[in-house]
């Protein structure tokens, strides 16, 4: 195995994958997917040059995540993932920083999976909630080589900005810190879709916020997780709204 390939070699992607989905790993798809993948990336690489970072709130705990060699879990929005991907994918690239992102086992993660894998990250797929016996096992054998696994923390399939109780559990069991994150663009496009994601447009002002990590005790009963999922959840929300803020006054999309 390489230092990029998937890290569910050993598991079926099917058996990962949600069971509502009706979706399947046709060869048509496969190769909708293989031709998307090319396109996809060129798009993302060049738009994100004409993009203009207005404002970092939080900068000195985005500094200290970047820079340190204790692994943390960062959390953002599903809706918000062209941003918060692309930035892990700087932080891979500038400083070594070592990611791995949890993405979906469904044919939907394909692209995605392997467009992580093509930055220099790892993947592990599947879903903190839906397969969450091999998620967590990969996750922490990931953190414990030293490695941040980055999620959508409401994903991959919602209710949209609902964290997942998945993550506080991964954080109590690896015994590493949640980092909530959240990004604005003063610009952008939105898929009708349920997590109103969000495309910023060719030179968008971009704001981002981080709050302070958060990390469950070993001791804390699985039963009391809901504590510190709605502290997530609240504190994700808290930076979205800040990092709007930013922006209030022109509210072009």
């Amino acid at each position: 195995m390489t230092d990029q390939q998937s890290d569910t070699d050993t598991v079926d992607l099917e058996a990962r994958g949600s069971s509502t989905s009706k979706r399947r790993r046709t060869p048509l798809r496969r190769l909708y997917y293989y031709l998307g993948l090319a396109a996809l990336k060129g798009a993302v690489r060049l738009i994100w040059w004409t993009y203009r970072i207005d404002k970092i709130i939080g900068a000195d705990i985005a500094d200290r995540i970047r820079d340190s060699e204790t692994p943390t879990i960062p959390c953002v929005w599903h809706g918000q993932l062209v941003l918060g991907i692309r930035l892990v994918y700087g932080w891979v690239h500038s400083t070594g920083y070592k990611a791995c992102f949890i993405v979906s086992a469904s044919v939907d993660g394909d692209a995605p999976s392997q467009l992580g894998e093509d930055w220099g990250a790892h993947v592990i797929r599947g879903s903190a909630n839906s397969s969450g016996a091999h998620v967590l096992r990969d996750a922490k054998r990931k953190i414990r080589d030293g490695y941040s696994i980055v999620t959508a923390a409401d994903g991959p399939t919602g209710p949209n900005k609902v964290f997942k109780e998945g993550i506080a559990l991964m954080s109590k069991v690896a015994g590493v810190p949640m980092v909530p994150m959240a990004f604005a663009a003063d610009r952008a496009w939105y898929l009708h879709r349920w997590d109103n994601f969000m495309i910023p447009k060719p030179f968008a002002r971009i704001a981002m916020a981080f709050g302070e990590p958060v990390c469950v005790p070993k001791s804390a009963k699985v039963r009391d997780l809901e504590t510190w999922r709605m502290q997530m959840e609240n504190a994700v929300n808290v930076l979205g709204e800040r990092s709007n803020d930013v922006f209030k006054g022109n509210p072009e999309q």
